[in-house]
Order: structure tokens, then C-alpha cells, then sequence
């Protein structure tokens, strides 16, 4: 059973005048996240969790892939892989979509496949790793999924590498942003390759086409992606100003400049608009859950860090706040397990979502304790049912 705690976190109230201004906001993106990387705060949210087609913003799920067998060893940089007829037909010049103009029949090494797939949006790029890695495409979306799924991403499911328009190929802002973030955290190492502003192969010579690498926004990376029909126009980007990253997915735009001018906007009115206030600190005890068997009935949740919050810039803000977990827990649970997650909300809009972990080592119970455990477990079950029926 899903079970929510209410919180409240009182800051102050906001001027009138500063809620106006946060909430006036708006944009033409019918799906769209800006998420502060830090904090991990959403600053705005429309249709964030609304399933979309992401087109070539799959890639970033693609290489995300790739990048975690490098890390694991299981490839290299340096190791080359063959250029199929699928690919070369399928993704390559021929097939008028985007392409890094892979020859048929030859062997590039698996960093320029990460430079055609991510500077220059290729086709073929996606494929010829899928290919290498996995046999197939298709095959290599399914791993791309299971990754996802592994990430806690569980909106995102891929029927191949690219981008192709497919009914099971579907995915969130809200995911998006959050794989973003993972991007950049966990592979700083393999991250630039987005920010490269040309590559050129097979005497061909292409332009990156993120526009915002182009603005004076400190952007570094991440993917476009449009198919007309179904998606729209599409964007996961990243800035970086005074050492504040935000992350933007958005999808669902009609035209590339419309998408452009929409993607500065909401970065720009991020920057600008919000500044940092902590709400609790690291290992600072914000409830209890509920426990079934144990040698005690609860068990203290706990913050992993600092947990801090992005509010109007220059107002102190009233939030509220939720603990949110499947219970009750049966114990045995150990110490810094993970058990329910803080959800942090301003109004009616989410702002933090973080991990809460078990404060202490609670042990199983007693026989006895066990047998009262049930018998408390029964009542509440035939309560909800009888309450349900009703």
C-alpha cells in the first residue's frame, strides 16, 4: 500500500508580487522541464510526464549505453566496428534523414561513432553501435530500455538507437531531464562530446545542431530532435552560469526557431528568477515509516544530504511537503537502505524529489511482536476494504 505522510516546511510567505511573477511565466512548449541539476528542484513543469515520441533526443539514451561499457571495460574508444548495408541504407546519405556519411563496408573507430551520433545527429551512427554492440538495432533499443529501467527512468522505452518514429518508442521531459543529469554526473569524462561544434567525415564537414551551443546561455550539450508528424520539435539541453547547471526538456514545438527562441527563454528566466534555500540538513531525521515485524513498529527516515530547495529569487516561500512509501516495511532493514522518497511541493507544483534513507538498523521481531504486527496489518486491510466499498 502506498502510504503519505504530510509534512509542512515553512519559510515565510511570498510577496504577492513575486508569486506573480514565477507564476505568469509561460511558453509555447506543450511538454517541457527545467530541472536545476544541483538542488535536483524543478523549476517549471508543463505535460512533463506526458509520454512523447523523443526522436534523436534517444540518442543521449544511446550513449548513455556506449559510455557505460567503456566504463565497465567491456569496450574502447579505439575499437572499430563495421558499417553494415542496414545501417548504410537505413541510416545513411540515401535515406535523406541525418547522417555522418559512413561508407559501406568500412571500420570506424567507436569515438567517431560517438561524434556522428552526438555532434551531427547521424542515423547510421546509432545504428553501426547498436550493430556492434548488441547484433542488431533493435536488439540494442532493448538494452537501451533495460538501462533505462535500471536508472529508474521508467517512462522511457526505446524501439531502436535513432529516433525513428515507432508507437513503442515513447518517452517523458521529466525522464529526459533527469537522464540528462546522469549524463553529465556520472560520465564528465565522455560529456564534451556534445559540445563539439563540427565533425566532419568522409570530407564532409556538419555543423552541431543544438542552436543553444551558438547563444551566450554557458550551454555545453545534450541533443535536437524532430519528426514532424508525431513529435514535433524537441530539445534536452544544458548551461552552466556561476556555477549553476540547468537542465531543459522540452518537446513538442512547431518549427526549429520557435524551438530555439522557447529553449533561451526558459533557460534565461531560470537563471534569473530563483536562488537557494536549504531546508534540512544532511542526516537530519524528517519522519518515520511504518514497520511490520520489526523489533520496533517505526523506523527514523533520514535525508542522504543537504536538502535544499529552489525558491523566487529575493521572497522566502511557504512549501509543503510529503514522505512518500510502499508500506508498511517488514523488517529486518538496515541503516542507510533506502525507504521512501521526500517530495517537496511549492503550491501545487513539484519541486524536489529526493531518496529518504533508514536513520537506524531495526531487526526482526519477536514472535510476539511478529503475531501483533499481523493482527494490526489484518484490521487496517479489512478497514481500507470496508472504507473502499463504501
Amino acid at each position: 500500500m502506498l502510504l503519505v505522510l504530510r509534512l509542512l516546511v515553512i519559510f515565510g510567505l511570498v510577496p504577492v508580487a513575486a508569486v506573480a511573477q514565477v507564476s505568469s511565466f509561460s511558453t509555447s512548449a506543450p511538454y517541457v522541464v527545467l530541472y536545476d541539476a544541483d538542488t535536483g528542484s524543478y523549476l517549471y513543469e508543463r505535460g512533463s510526464d506526458v509520454p512523447v515520441s523523443p526522436a534523436s533526443t534517444a540518442k543521449i539514451m544511446a550513449a548513455e549505453v556506449v559510455f557505460h561499457d567503456l566504463k565497465l571495460g567491456r569496450l574502447s574508444l579505439d575499437q572499430e566496428l563495421s558499417v553494415s548495408e542496414h545501417a548504410w541504407r537505413t541510416g545513411g546519405a540515401m535515406a535523406r534523414g541525418s547522417s555522418m556519411f559512413a561508407a559501406l563496408g568500412s571500420r570506424i573507430k567507436v569515438e567517431d561513432l560517438l561524434r556522428g551520433l552526438l555532434v551531427v545527429s547521424g542515423n547510421d551512427a546509432g545504428i553501426i553501435l547498436g550493430e556492434g554492440l548488441a547484433g542488431s538495432d533493435s536488439a540494442f533499443a532493448q538494452r537501451m530500455t533495460q538501462r533505462a529501467q535500471e536508472l529508474g527512468l521508467r517512462s522511457l522505452s526505446f524501439r531502436n538507437s535513432w529516433g525513428k518514429d515507432d508507437p513503442g518508442q515513447k518517452v517523458t521531459a521529466r525522464d529526459m531531464a533527469l537522464l540528462a543529469a546522469h549524463v553529465i554526473k556520472t560520465y564528465p569524462e565522455y560529456y564534451p562530446y556534445f559540445a563539439e561544434r563540427e565533425f566532419t567525415w568522409s570530407k564532409i564537414r556538419q555543423q552541431n545542431r543544438n542552436p543553444l551551443l551558438t547563444m551566450d546561455l554557458g550551454a555545453d550539450g545534450l541533443k535536437t530532435g524532430n519528426i514532424d508528424e508525431s513529435s514535433g520539435y524537441g530539445i534536452v539541453g544544458s548551461a552552466v552560469q556561476n556555477g549553476q547547471r540547468l537542465i531543459l526538456a522540452m518537446y513538442g514545438l512547431k518549427t526549429a526557431k520557435e524551438r530555439a527562441e522557447e529553449a533561451r527563454k526558459i533557460l534565461q528566466w531560470g537563471f534569473r528568477s530563483f536562488e537557494t534555500k536549504q531546508v534540512m540538513g544532511q542526516g537530519e531525521v524528517v519522519g518515520t515509516a511504518r514497520l511490520y515485524g520489526g523489533a520496533q513498529f517505526s523506523v527514523p527516515l533520514v535525508t542522504t544530504k543537504a536538502v535544499r530547495v529552489l525558491v523566487p529569487r529575493g521572497t522566502s516561500e511557504r512549501l509543503s511537503a510529503r514522505i512518500v512509501y510502499m508500506g508498511p516495511i517488514s523488517a529486518p532493514v538496515q541503516e542507510g537502505a533506502e525507504m521512501a522518497r521526500l517530495k517537496i511541493f511549492r503550491g501545487n507544483n513539484l519541486a524536489l524529489d529526493i531518496p529518504l534513507v533508514a536513520g537506524e538498523t531495526v531487526e526482526a521481531g519477536s514472535l510476539p511482536r511478529r503475531a501483533l504486527d499481523a493482527s494490526l496489518e489484518l484490521g487496517q486491510s479489512l478497514i481500507r476494504t470496508y472504507v473502499f466499498k463504501q
